[in-house]
């Protein structure tokens, strides 16, 4: 009795079914890689929220201090020259100290700004 052998469905699909299948594969590779930056995108997006509530938390806590270093130091001088004056001192000299750090940041983002 003769062999029959099958052919091979890969093989006798043709040119156009081989290049029709790579393009679908090729369209499967770059949704998976979409899919792949997107969760590497959304994983990197929650961990800078997380570290912006805490810079957040400090900055508003830093503040705090200032302000009660502030209040202090208005304290301290209001016996010596009376609370008017002395909270006109504390604010003069933190006004003239932003209106430095103001212009030295102005300097840093060049000479046109």
């Amino acid at each position: 009795m003769p062999v029959t052998v099958e052919p091979d469905p890969v093989v006798t699909d043709g040119v156009a079914s081989l290049v029709g299948q790579l393009v679908e594969d090729g369209r499967s590779l770059v949704s998976a890689e979409i899919a792949l930056y997107r969760a590497k995108a959304g994983e990197r997006i929650a961990a800078y929220r997380t570290a912006a509530i805490f810079f957040g938390a400090a900055a508003v806590l830093g503040l705090a201090a200032l302000i009660a270093l502030l209040v202090g130091l208005i304290f301290a001088l209001a016996p010596a020259v009376g609370p008017w004056l002395a909270t006109a001192i504390v604010v003069g000299v933190v006004l003239v100290l932003a209106a430095v750090l103001a212009l030295v940041g102005k300097s840093k983002l060049g000479g046109s700004a």
